[in-house]
């Protein structure tokens, strides 16, 4: 083996995933449209604080890649804050949207979604943007009004009306979502440090209201406060009987997803 493709002794380096690209949004032209709105949503898996939902609105028409830009999970803090305002410059318009604890104990977590959307969809609106396409992270629409309005809606009230494409893995694949995906988690990120100043014990500094060992232990000792999500299943059910379908709360692959 030539010695320039030996891999070296006590390398742990793992290789990047390929960097989020224009090149799905594109597509988009083809259906003559120009301003497409990338939509990703972070908070869903956590025990405490808001569920958030981000949108980038890219210009097909003009629009430039953006280096560095990946989904949340994949940057580090110091990355994202970095990236925020540089993002927040290269889209045509942004905006991040919030649903409380209370909101989602009170509608479900599919409604709270849509909430968190609807407001930052609102905001793009309102800088005089108006989308002809979303594009949004996952399988499941969950932007869009559903079809029997519930008494939590609001019908006066403006939502979502452009058509919605989902794709599951966007955020890695697609920098408008990727994009998305990072002024939510900065903006999100930074409402948790401001909530750990009321309660420094749960450590939402560091977890961010995601269910970390310490996360459970303080809230088995002390129980929840006026921001963790009380209908799901906390500590899998020793503080809450369950709550809604939609609010079974996260399994465990979120315990960790703090960053």
């Amino acid at each position: 083996m030539p010695a320039a493709l030996k891999p070296r002794m006590g390398s742990t380096r793992v290789p990047q995933a390929k960097a989020p690209t224009l090149r799905h949004e594109r597509t988009f032209k083809a259906q003559g449209i120009r301003y497409l709105a990338g939509v990703d949503e972070v908070g869903r898996g956590a025990l405490a604080g808001p569920v958030s939902v981000g949108i980038a609105v890219v210009d097909l028409e003009r629009q430039k890649p953006l280096a560095g830009v990946r989904d949340s999970k994949l940057l580090t803090p110091a990355e994202r804050e970095r990236l925020d305002p540089l993002v927040r410059r290269w889209s045509v318009a942004s905006a991040v949207g919030h649903a409380s604890a209370q909101e989602i104990d009170s509608v479900g977590i599919i409604a709270a979604l849509r909430l968190a959307g609807t407001r930052a969809w609102l905001e793009v609106l309102s800088a005089g943007i108006r989308p002809e396409a979303v594009l949004l992270d996952g399988s499941h629409n969950w932007l869009s009004p559903a079809e029997q309005l519930s008494l939590f809606d609001e019908p006066a009230v403006a939502s979502c009306d452009a058509p919605v494409h989902t794709k599951v893995k966007a955020d890695m694949q697609c920098l408008s979502v990727a994009a998305a995906s990072v002024i939510a988690k900065v903006e999100r990120d930074r409402m948790m440090r401001e909530l750990h100043a009321d309660f420094p014990d749960f450590g939402w500094d560091i977890n961010k209201g995601y269910a970390t060992a310490l996360h459970r232990d303080v809230l088995r000792a002390a129980g929840p406060t006026p921001y963790h999500r009380i209908s799901w299943r906390l500590l899998g059910g020793e503080l809450a009987d369950g709550g809604l379908t939609d609010n079974a709360g996260p399994g465990l692959e979120d315990a960790a997803a703090g960053d």
